[in-house]
């Protein structure tokens, strides 16, 4: 006979999730998503599963609610394989060393903050991670914007407020991936409707870094080292800019994210074939490949490290891929999180959590507002922002489709709240992450990055206004065992 869980019992694996998931941070540091926190995953889902055990529910309960809830992550899964190789032959190729060559002619002293950002949205686009744009081209934004008297807490406010853009609208990125399979909408509707709040968030917050760099003015040499280090690597054109804006033309004709994304993986290569002759055989020199040098190279880019050695250190820490093999510790991570997710919601620990803060939501707005606070309480309480996407929104799916809300209301919030919000946070691993690379502690940038607190308030304002949400049919409550296995389809 099963039980249902208490209130007090749902939290603990909860609690016990926070409390392990803080102690590897301050134990292992950036480090944690090495392999500590999906242990810690792990763990917690068996404890999670003795509790349940207790309650009456046996092993295949338990298996059904995993394997539905990793179903669910399977096409963000496979999507950021192929990210990964996307983002090898994109470099092989020059595109994205093309994007940031022809970004830093836009680095004039007078609207140097405004070009700060600007170039992080291009760089974090072009890769799909704000971790890759802070640690490489930001390091070099910050040594410029220091040779020219700016203070560094508004560089580095500038840098993430580009970066975590691109974070959240990249269709390159984990992130942004993972909130729109956890709310169960197409990748590309997720990244349409994030417009409404994004849109707005960041033309604000580029009005703010124009008035604050008004009146500066200098010279920026190292600009010149890195595009000279670029184009005496790569034979750079305006025709590898074709690579990305076929991408986009897809996104904007509505092709699934997959095969928009294949389509820009081997364009990458076949204008790696093309563009960088000189360089595929110089890295199959290095590389000792005498058999195909060039095939060799290519697919490597797809699937394994490339690393490309310009001469110039700020340069050189941008050029490498980890190709499909990089994306394989977020796989991880994700494959454990959902694990955990799986036992919680095929054990109605979910439900009851979900039960006990819905009682007093009674609106659109109330859910999404509370959607928003859950997640920044997981961004403060868990320390990463995959479990500050996860966590509510296996929570609150099915609030929503009660509600009478579409998908994307979900994997917004999402992003506005989990995304962007856990760069504010100096113990969350993004936090710390980007202080340190960046030189300049957290709470010191906060109030600069000013698009990542402007989209949580930009959310919350389409809420309670009821501005854009998309609606659909209220789906009616449905008994426990119907509950757990829609939650996850």
């Amino acid at each position: 006979m099963r039980k249902t869980p208490s209130t007090a019992l749902c939290f603990l694996p909860l609690i016990s999730l926070i409390g392990l998931l803080a102690l590897n941070v301050y134990i292992f540091g950036d480090n944690a998503l090495g392999g500590a926190n999906q242990l810690i995953l792990l763990t917690v889902a068996v404890i999670t599963a003795l509790i349940a055990w207790r309650l009456g529910y046996n092993w295949k309960d338990l298996e059904g609610g995993i394997v539905n809830s990793i179903t669910v992550a399977a096409p963000a899964i496979l999507i950021l394989l192929m990210v990964g190789a996307l983002s090898g032959t994109w470099l092989l190729s020059g595109v994205v060393p093309a994007m940031i060559y022809y970004g830093l002619y836009v680095l004039d002293p007078s609207i140097f903050l405004f070009a700060c950002c600007i170039i992080s949205v291009v760089v974090s686009l072009s890769t799909g991670s704000s971790w890759t744009t802070s640690a490489t081209v930001g390091i070099a934004l910050m040594g410029i914007g220091s040779a020219l008297g700016f203070n560094p807490a508004m560089v580095a406010g500038a840098i993430l407020s580009g970066a975590y853009f691109g974070d959240k609208m990249s269709p390159l990125s984990d992130t942004t991936n993972l909130a729109s399979a956890i709310a169960g909408t197409d990748l590309f509707t997720h990244i349409r409707y994030m417009t409404i709040t994004t849109g707005p968030s960041i033309l604000i917050a580029l009005i703010v870094f124009i008035v604050l760099g008004l009146g500066a003015h200098g010279e920026s040499s190292n600009a010149g080292a890195i595009r000279q280090a670029l184009a005496d690597t790569f034979n750079l054109s305006p025709v590898l800019l074709l690579a990305p804006v076929v991408v986009i033309a897809m996104i904007l004709k509505r092709v699934p994210a997959l095969p928009a994304l294949v389509a820009g993986a081997i364009l990458g290569a076949a204008l790696a074939v093309v563009f960088q002759r000189e360089l595929l055989a110089t890295l199959a020199e290095q590389g000792q490949l005498a058999r195909l040098p060039g095939y060799a190279v290519v697919l490597t880019a797809f699937f394994g490290d490339t690393t490309i050695t310009t001469g110039n250190e700020v340069a050189d820490e941008l050029l490498s891929s980890g190709g499909m093999a990089g994306m394989l510790n977020t796989v991880w991570l994700i494959l454990c999180a959902m694990i955990l997710g799986g036992v919680l919601e095929a054990a109605g620990f979910l439900r009851a959590i979900t039960a006990a803060i819905t009682k007093k939501v009674h609106s659109a707005a109330q859910l999404i507002a509370a959607t928003t606070g859950t997640s920044l309480f997981t961004n403060i309480t868990a320390s990463d922002q995959y479990l500050a996407i996860i966590v509510p929104g296996q929570m609150y799916r099915q609030a929503y489709q009660r509600q009478g809300l579409q998908p994307q209301n979900l994997s917004r919030t999402l992003e506005d709240s989990a995304t962007v919000t856990s760069v504010l946070i100096p113990w969350n691993t993004c936090g710390a992450f980007h202080a340190s690379v960046l030189g300049v502690a957290t709470l010191s940038y906060l109030p600069f990055a000013v698009f990542c607190y402007l989209s949580p308030l930009m959310t919350l304002a389409c809420a309670f206004t009821g501005f854009k949400l998309a609606r659909c049919e209220p789906v009616g409550a449905k008994s426990g065992v119907e509950q757990s296995a829609s939650a996850v389809r």
